[in-house]
């Protein structure tokens, strides 16, 4: 019976050591994973950081871009205002000065007429003086 319960003890012995090492080679397994779980989360950061940085690049250079275009067509709506300002003022002058010369001539004919009335007057106050 001592043998059998050696043989026993042993066994169990050698079951408890197998059972540790099992224990064992499963803790390394689970450390394992959690290793390549980190580095895998690590690099998922790493990558939505440079996607994130990439976008924001993107939209900095559209907006840079947009900011330019309107510099742009303001420079051309400015340009095209002081043209038209200037055809305006030109147009204006014109008018001003075809105007000054209508009302010059106008005058000069007005003088003319009342020249003539006038001598025609004299003349006919003469030849009443006369009668």
């Amino acid at each position: 019976m001592k043998i059998q319960m050696i043989a026993m003890l042993t066994a169990v012995a050698l079951a408890m050591t197998l059972a540790a090492c099992g224990q064992q080679e499963a803790n390394d397994k689970a450390r394992e994973s959690s290793a390549k779980a980190a580095d895998s989360a690590a690099t998922a950061a790493k990558d939505a950081a440079t996607a994130a940085s990439a976008a924001a690049k993107d939209a900095s250079t559209a907006a840079t871009e947009a900011a330019k275009t309107a510099a742009g067509a303001t420079k051309d709506a400015a340009g095209k205002a002081a043209d038209a300002t200037k055809d305006a003022s030109a147009q204006a002058a014109e008018a001003t000065k075809n105007a000054a010369t209508q009302a010059a001539d106008a005058s000069k004919d007005a003088a003319a007429k009342a020249g003539d009335a006038a001598m025609k007057a004299n003349e006919a106050a003469k030849d009443a003086v006369k009668k």
